[in-house]
């Protein structure tokens, strides 16, 4: 049989049990690493077999320098940093996890928006600084029939907006892959980007980072906004044009923003976003639960094993990287 190596390229968990776990059953060389840049991903790369990442960079120039490499499997939903077109360009199979937190973030968006919403960090950092007043938070805006808009409509969005429904906002949501069928089924109505800003009271983002999505969100759409939207961003920093964000926070364009994810994480400390009261920001925290965090680790590994046993995973990213499978098999794509 024959022997199989799995570099881990980094990652900040506190143990790879789950994933060693999975593999177990195969002939596998489980090699931890904590890659930073693209030269130490190469050097601990280039004879894998399988490449599990959570955030190192695998670029156009690390997969050109792999030798065997037969899949990435990312941990998380977001695969910004994997270079999906030259991976497919080589025929090397990506995958992620789409389905381990879907609760968690939803939840987390959630409750980013009603800590901004009702002013709770604000009003405890208040009393505990001897103030007790509830005046010191106002303005305070009942949240039944405000308007929520989603920018992207995908499965974490999809559950935000039940829940949010059951505080009694109406919801909208710009996403122009999403089947209008689908919004119609979750009573959500499709606007354009623009649109959706003009009319919400909050915007909650879920947009992937893609080439076509960073920095979508910027001045036009602030320059749109009422006054009192508060923004929230559990997908990717970039997707937010954060100079623009800033910008508008400092004019008073809107009233409040609660970031899980910042442009560089982890955010630089003279940041301007750390000094304003009216933002909240947690550590990229979102997707975690202990049950989400067992469930992501496993996943990702499963997905190694799938194709090391001969199959395609479940999670597979770049579908059309049968066709170039097939070609090589064929001995007609080099």
């Amino acid at each position: 049989m024959d022997r199989f190596k799995v570099v881990v390229t980094d990652y900040e968990f506190q143990t790879l049990a789950p994933e060693q776990e999975v593999l177990s059953s195969l002939n596998v060389e489980f090699v931890a690493t904590q890659c930073r840049t693209e030269k130490e991903v190469i050097s601990a790369c280039r004879d894998a077999d399988a490449i599990i990442n959570q955030y190192a960079p695998i670029s156009a120039e690390v997969i050109a320098q792999l030798e065997k490499c037969k899949i990435i499997s990312r941990y998380g939903v977001g695969v910004n940093t994997v270079d999906v077109d030259a991976a497919t360009e080589k025929g090397i199979i990506v995958a992620n996890v789409t389905d381990y937190s879907i609760d968690e973030v939803s939840d987390h968006a959630l409750a980013l928006l009603l800590s901004l919403a009702r002013k709770i960090v604000k009003l405890n950092h208040e009393v505990k600084s001897g103030t007790w007043n509830f005046n010191v938070g106002k303005p305070i805006y009942r949240l039944r029939g405000r308007t929520l808009g989603l920018v992207g409509l995908g499965r974490i969005p999809q559950a935000l907006a039940k829940k949010a429904q059951a505080f009694g906002l109406r919801v909208i949501a710009y996403d122009p892959y999403v089947p209008a069928k689908v919004a119609d089924e979750l009573n959500v109505q499709l606007l354009g980007l623009n649109d959706v800003f003009r009319q919400s009271d909050y915007i909650s983002v879920h947009a992937p980072l893609t080439k076509e999505t960073k920095g979508m969100i910027s001045d036009e759409q602030f320059n749109l906004a009422k006054k009192e939207l508060i923004i929230v961003n559990t997908a990717r920093g970039p997707v937010i044009d954060e100079s623009a964000l800033i910008r508008a926070l400092q004019e008073g364009k809107i009233s409040g923003a609660g970031l899980d994810v910042t442009e560089c994480e982890p955010i630089q400390p003279d940041n301007p976003l750390l000094k304003m009261e009216n933002v909240v920001i947690t550590p990229h925290v979102a997707w975690y639960s202990e049950e989400s965090e067992k469930e992501l680790k496993r996943k990702t590994a499963q997905n190694v094993a799938d194709v090391l046993s001969g199959y395609y995973p479940t999670y597979l990213v770049n579908h059309n990287v049968k066709e170039k499978m097939r070609l090589k098999e064929k001995g007609l794509y080099v």
